[in-house]
């Protein structure tokens, strides 16, 4: 119970110990060098309805459009209780760095200054209250909003220099991805220390459903959120081939977001632990942001963010608005 209660305030650490049937659980490293090249690593576990499992470290390479999966014996896993430290073989992965030892991709890299989600006690990181809920089908985690990376990557040969680069983090826990959901993320505006995610969804509830969102836009050491649980609204939820068009409003402010789409590769998701789904995910989409004030209408914040990451997957139409 003690465990337990201490991972659900700590949602970045490994939550899965215990765990042997329909679970997974990854999490999602981006990072993106001063000269626009972009990657993201995604380390993981995952078992299927009948227990069958594997360790996975999957690798997007963001302007190549391809992505790999490195795939290893459960045993070569080991997570730590107490922190986020995550091993796979001999790879290994924190809130402090990551070290990769792959066949092609090797190379070590560490994080300053990262940006957590608060965790407040009522409220413990992105999921809220929803975090005290035990039969979620999908668990969501900020590590971290933003930070700068130091390091260098050798990726079949090609020195990626991340030495000033920029990087975010998160993760994901639980059976499925949602039936229908979209996400975005990017922290390339115009100025550093600003930083966007967000999320809309479908989510499985009591037999039946709701659409459910996540936003927070790290601004001038500020977090400002829009979700589901805080007198927040989704007022638009739009997809076509071209754009993904969602707006907000919290209590103080409007939130316009128009993420235009582009090329996508192909990963592998998680179906009730299996990783046997597909989803189509880019790294050089375009965030069009618009922050205003909700009672004044004056514009916080206009502006167009680069090396965002964005999927669309599933029913789409269950999350339209």
């Amino acid at each position: 119970m003690l465990r337990s209660f201490t991972s659900i305030f700590n949602p970045e650490r490994f939550q899965g110990h215990g765990k042997s049937k329909s679970y997974f659980e990854g999490w999602y490293f981006k990072l993106v060098s001063k000269e626009n090249r972009s990657l993201a690593v995604i380390p993981g576990l995952a078992y299927d309805q009948e227990g069958k499992g594997h360790a996975f470290i999957q690798v997007l390479d963001g302007n190549k459009k391809t992505s790999t999966y490195h795939k290893f014996d459960t045993s070569l896993f080991r997570a730590a209780h107490d922190r986020f430290l995550v091993t796979i073989g001999g790879n290994v992965f924190s809130d402090q760095q990551i070290t990769l030892n792959l066949d092609g991709l090797h190379g070590s890299v560490t994080f300053k200054n990262t940006v957590g989600w608060p965790k407040p006690w009522y409220s413990p990181g992105i999921m809220g209250p929803f975090s005290f809920v035990p039969f979620m089908e999908c668990y969501h985690g900020i590590v971290s909003m933003d930070h700068q990376l130091q390091g260098i990557l050798d990726l079949g040969g090609e020195k990626i220099d991340l030495w000033d680069g920029r990087g975010y983090l998160e993760k994901d826990w639980g059976r499925s991805f949602p039936s229908a959901y979209t996400w975005m993320q990017s922290n390339h505006f115009s100025e550093r220390g600003i930083s966007l995610k967000c999320s809309v969804a479908r989510i499985p509830w009591l037999g039946s459903s709701f659409t459910g969102f996540i936003a927070g836009l790290w601004m001038k050491d500020h977090l400002i959120r829009f979700t589901t649980y805080n007198s927040s609204d989704l007022l638009k939820c739009q997809i076509d081939s071209h754009q993904v068009r969602v707006s907000l409003q919290n209590p103080d402010f409007l939130l316009d977001i128009t993420a235009l789409r582009s090329e996508a590769t192909q990963l592998a998701s998680p179906i009730h632990g299996a990783m046997e789904g597909r989803i189509q995910e880019t790294m050089n989409a375009k965030l069009e942001v618009n922050l205003r004030l909700r009672r004044s209408g004056k514009s916080v914040l206009q502006d167009t963010a680069i090396n965002a990451g964005l999927e669309v997957a599933g029913e789409i139409e269950k999350i339209l608005k």
